[in-house]
């Protein structure tokens, strides 16, 4: 994992991180439909996992944020995902390391769920990186919109990504994504970007 910090003396964003990190701070959400047909046959939930993080790892927006140190991007991401206790009907909060071949990330997300999924702490796996951000499922609810309240100041500056229950009919399976962002680090162009690389990558699935 490397860090690369940026100078807010010249980083050609500095004015709009300034503003609605300080001035007007501001984050947002929208919710996408995306047709998920194509990963017919797939486990759902690790083949979306690998496909937004394949994704954030091609768009520094997405991999930007506010540290200790101070605001840099990430060279790449992982993802810190929820799995379900059904037993005890709560869940718990792991990781897995991005891998650029989905069926080592499988074997890994595999391993890890098989690990965890009777936990019933909050953050079961010890030693998370900092290079993370967050992805969770509602597989019991679909939804047209989708809205996280984060509380605090402000300072967090990478994406969070809920996915809902998929709705299918005769040509498509539409699944919701919500996406939440923070505005000092991604603008609506961004997001419009992700989500036409993601259905890109979706609908290409596997291929070739």
């Amino acid at each position: 994992m490397a860090l690369t910090l940026l100078d807010l003396k010249t980083w050609d964003r500095s004015e709009y991180f300034i503003h609605y990190s300080r001035e007007v701070v501001c984050t947002y959400s929208l919710t996408v439909s995306l047709d998920i047909h194509p990963l017919k046959g797939q486990r759902l939930y690790p083949a979306m996992l690998w496909l937004l993080t394949d994704t954030v790892n091609e768009m520094p927006q997405f991999r930007t944020a506010l540290t200790k140190e101070g605001v840099g991007i990430y060279d790449h991401m992982h993802p810190s995902y929820t799995i379900f206790n059904k037993e005890k009907e709560n869940f718990s909060v792991i990781w897995t390391e991005f891998h650029p071949d989905y069926h080592q990330f499988l074997q890994d997300y595999e391993k890890d769920v098989l690990q965890y999924a009777s936990s019933e702490c909050f953050l079961p796996k010890e030693n998370p990186p900092d290079n993370l951000f967050d992805v969770s499922m509602l597989p019991w609810v679909p939804f047209s919109s989708f809205n996280l309240n984060i509380y605090g100041s402000g300072t967090h500056m990478l994406p969070i990504f809920t996915m809902g229950k998929a709705a299918a009919t005769a040509d498509e399976t539409l699944l919701p994504l919500a996406i939440q962002v923070h505005h000092a680090v991604c603008d609506g162009y961004h997001v419009g970007v992700f989500v036409d690389k993601l259905q890109h990558k979706i609908s290409n699935f596997l291929k070739g």
